[in-house]
């Protein structure tokens, strides 16, 4: 009897789906009924897959179904009866048909079945501060340690927004590459699927984002599941945000590298940035007319620069946010690093240049121990992966072939293989270099538009990463530290004590307002350079239930970023140095660039501390920290055009942007009993409205009212449009 070999019958390793009722089916036969969910935060999120699963378990209860993510977004609707008429026709003309989350929808109504819950990281700024249960199931993490914990939690699904190659073979994380990958890696051998689904509408990007198609076991690919990706509208930059920005952009250097976040803290930094590139003699005029230069010069000299940007900088954030794209248009973003310790280190030093390919550059290589002397084929891919050789070249058996079919011994120290490289051989620049590295990224619909007509060789010096390679030194210290030359890390905070602790992410008594998310990791990574800084910014006062109260406190009781941790504060009224000051020395700092009405407050607890001296006094030049000192000079300013209310444009039509802002300081005034009785009183007596307050009206379907509240709130926008 002859014994025969039975072949298996090989399992496809992905399998397309082009319908998600289907996938769904088969995720569940995989995993079973207890579905520990991670979706990727923000954009990347497959929306109707999730709905689709939440929906399963809502009418199943067998079904156990946790969802693990981060910042869930959803279109905006509005709380009173004016938010969502404002809100309305916005959202259906800006967000489209992007369908928002089920459990989304049900969360913030208190309507999520029991067998469902959802455990978040990073909430959208403000959004459940009275929300109990996302309050009681928010994880507060480092983001660099957000893989780990999902590891912990035993993850067994994982389903993420993809986009597909035109030649259909490869697939790109594109916007959330940034813990998928790690939690993947980790996890790949368990009894896990992994899902993508296909968005033809999201930008194809590069870096480690991209990965073969078997990297997911589930793939659901239909064109019908296209949705647009969720754009944030651009907000609106105060007075108070463009003066924190302009000191802020003294403190980038040019060659160096920068992180930022989102928000319009942010975008008043990149337009002082662009200031200070294109328009440098104004630039240099605001800093003297703002007292800049002669408050904080010394700070400026040693830390900064007023200069133009020449050499460019480098970009590596964890977000890349759409303010990248206005500093890489402005030719700002622009200094290349390579991933490789001995091309940045010779670049770094000025023995080679990206630009300028030459036969130094290979014996640099060779001296450092990049190359061997007789190229071997790994040596031969190396160089003409960075461009150091022609792509037409090949290599076999110890030979170097060209077009022509010329060979020469891939032996550097052969005189003819010598002359003919430096001839035919060399490239002419440096190639597969990187302007930007981020792990994720969320923007207006203006910045996706730009992402996906890029050309690919553009959108090729944006490399997408995970977290750990973005928010952290360990694992690549060396060849991070060569790109991280001069980095600046922007980071914001609500409220700074005295001591130099911050609080980001939640207020005194535990409620969360957003997340630690990776500003610990940026913090701590400036402390870990010699020449990094971590700059946190701070809008020196806010107004709660219509009284001004100070942001820089004597204590509080939550902390985000520890006070041995403190570096470079940035308020509307100054720069506070504070790294590797006494106590006292850090003291009078944060003093100086408060609010002059909370100065002598905090100065007197810092002395019953006995932390200042009793005969300490304010210098008189930071003694007027007032908002009409630069809402004056600002006003000057603006009339020429500069510092507008939305520099980098809005998606609001004119009637919105008036209606906006009424109904914004119509909110503020009725936040209190007092206020919203004054403005009922004076709404009364509001006479008939002018044509143009008419169409507002109509707008806000206003123009004809049913029932008294209809009729109140007609009066108090008329009078607020006044």
């Amino acid at each position: 009897m002859t014994s025969t070999t039975i072949k298996k019958k090989k399992t496809p390793t992905n399998r397309v789906f082009d319908q998600i009722e289907a996938c769904v089916d088969a995720v569940i036969e995989k995993v079973g009924t207890e579905i520990r969910l991670g979706i990727p935060l923000g954009a990347g999120k497959p929306n109707q897959f999730v709905n689709s699963l939440y929906q399963r378990a809502k009418t199943n209860p067998e079904i156990k179904l946790t969802i693990y993510t981060a910042l869930t977004l959803e279109k905006p609707a509005g709380e009173s009866l004016l938010e969502q008429r404002f809100m309305g026709p916005f959202a259906e003309r800006v967000f489209e048909d992007y369908p928002d989350l089920d459990y989304e929808h049900d969360r913030t109504r208190g309507l999520l079945p029991s067998n469902v819950r959802v455990v978040e990281f990073y909430f959208p700024a403000g959004k459940y501060m009275h929300d109990q249960q996302a309050q009681r199931d928010y994880v507060s993490s480092n983001y660099t340690h957000i893989a780990r914990d999902l590891i912990d939690q035993d993850i067994n699904v994982i389903a993420q927004m993809v986009a597909k190659s035109e030649d259909g073979k490869h697939l790109s994380l594109s916007c959330n590459p940034d813990v998928t990958l790690d939690v993947m890696r980790a996890i790949r051998d368990r009894r896990s699927v992994f899902v993508a689904q296909v968005n033809n509408n999201l930008p194809y990007m590069y870096g480690d984002a991209v990965v073969p198609l078997d990297t997911f076991h589930f793939m659901i690919d239909n064109p019908v599941y296209d949705f647009k990706i969720f754009g944030p509208p651009k907000t609106s930059i105060p007075d108070v945000d463009f003066m924190i920005g302009l000191h802020a952009s003294t403190l980038v250097k040019d060659g160096g590298e920068l992180q930022i976040g989102i928000g319009s803290l942010s975008d008043a930094l990149i337009y002082a940035l662009l200031l200070r590139q294109l328009e440098n003699p104004l630039y240099r005029e605001l800093l003297e007319r703002t007292e800049i230069d002669g408050k904080f010069g010394d700070i400026i000299a040693r830390k900064g620069s007023r200069k133009v940007f020449e050499a460019g900088l480098f970009g590596a954030s964890e977000m890349f946010v759409d303010g990248f794209m206005e500093l890489i248009k402005e030719g700002i973003l622009k200094r290349k690093v390579y991933d490789d310790v001995h091309i940045q280190r010779l670049l770094n030093e000025g023995l080679i240049r990206a630009e300028d390919i030459d036969i130094d550059t290979l014996y640099h290589l060779l001296r450092r121990g990049a190359i061997q002397p007789v190229l071997r084929s790994t040596d031969f891919d190396y160089l003409q992966h960075f461009g150091i050789l022609r792509p037409e070249l090949s290599y076999k058996d110890g030979y170097i072939y060209f077009p022509d079919d010329t060979k020469i011994e891939a032996d550097l120290n052969n005189d003819h293989a010598h002359e003919v490289l430096i001839e035919q051989g060399l490239g002419r620049a440096l190639q597969n270099g990187a302007i930007v590295h981020g792990g994720f990224f969320l923007g207006s619909n203006a910045f996706y538009d730009w992402l996906r007509q890029l050309p690919e060789e553009e959108r090729r010096l944006i490399h997408m990463k995970s977290v750990k390679s973005i928010n952290q030194l360990y694992g690549h210290e060396e060849l991070d530290r060569l790109h991280r030359k001069d980095a600046r890390f922007f980071n914001t905070c609500f409220v700074m004590t005295l001591l130099g602790a911050a609080a980001s992410d939640a207020l005194e008594d535990g409620r969360v307002v957003s997340g630690v998310g990776g500003q610990y990791n940026f913090v701590e990574m400036a402390h870990a350079l010699p020449d990094g800084h971590s700059v946190l910014q701070l809008r020196s006062t806010r107004k709660s239930k219509g009284k001004v109260r100070s942001n820089i406190v004597w204590q509080y009781g939550h902390v985000t970023i520890p006070r041995h941790l403190r570096d470079i504060v940035i308020t509307e009224y100054g720069i506070a140095d504070i790294r590797g000051k006494t106590d006292e020395e850090v003291i009078k700092a944060l003093i100086q660039i408060a609010d002059s009405r909370f100065q002598p407050e905090l100065i007197r607890k810092a002395k019953q501390a006995g932390k200042l001296s009793k005969d300490y006094q304010i210098p008189a030049q930071f003694a007027g920290n007032y908002p009409k000192r630069y809402e004056e000079l600002l006003t000057k300013y603006k009339g020429d055009g500069y510092f507008p209310t939305f520099p980098f444009g809005t998606d609001l039509t004119d009637e919105e942007l008036v209606l906006g802002k009424a109904l914004t300081r119509l909110k503020a005034k009725t936040a209190t009993t007092s206020g919203l009785i004054s403005a009922i009183l004076k709404a009364l007596f509001m006479g008939k409205p002018t044509n143009q307050e008419e169409q507002l009206l109509e707008r806000m379907q206003l123009d004809k009212t049913k029932g008294l509240m209809e009729w109140l709130y007609r009066k108090l926008l008329i009078a607020e449009l006044r």
